[in-house]
């Protein structure tokens, strides 16, 4: 009997840039997009434009995770961005999705990327949630 597929599931995954690997809850709005170059010759026996691949646009993308004790690595990515530190503040990221076992099952490097925006937790005394701080990231290649 074949084996069986099954779609892999979402929530085993690592993000990491340099040395640095952190534990997120969720990585949001990740993607590519090519745009069209539409055009059509005046001269043309057909009655439709021609399509081809023009640019391509990286887009932004959101990492949350939990704060922990002692481990500042997404605010000091950004503050090196924001105080364009010289050591450099673009880093070539590395998402991968894993199975149930661990697995690497696919893996994206985004190039150049770096960060646009860092958000603080939401604090509130009368709530017990974990503190969930969040960055936003682009890429432009």
């Amino acid at each position: 009997m074949a084996d069986r597929l099954y779609p892999v599931p979402t929530f085993n995954f690592e993000i990491a840039w340099t040395d640095v690997s952190i534990n997120c809850s969720s990585i949001e709005g990740f993607g590519d997009e090519v745009t069209v170059i539409e055009g059509r010759d005046g001269k043309s026996n057909q009655f439709f434009s021609a399509k081809r691949p023009g640019i391509h646009n990286a887009g932004e993308f959101t990492v949350k995770n939990a704060v922990f004790k002692n481990q500042q690595d997404m605010k000091n990515w950004f503050d090196k961005i924001a105080t364009r530190n010289e050591d450099g503040y673009a880093e070539t990221i590395t998402i991968t999705l894993k199975d149930e076992n661990h697995n690497a099952v696919t893996v994206w490097n985004v190039n150049n990327a770096l960060i646009t925006k860092y958000e603080m937790p939401d604090m509130n005394a009368a709530t017990n949630e974990p503190a969930i701080q969040s960055i936003t990231i682009c890429s432009s290649e």
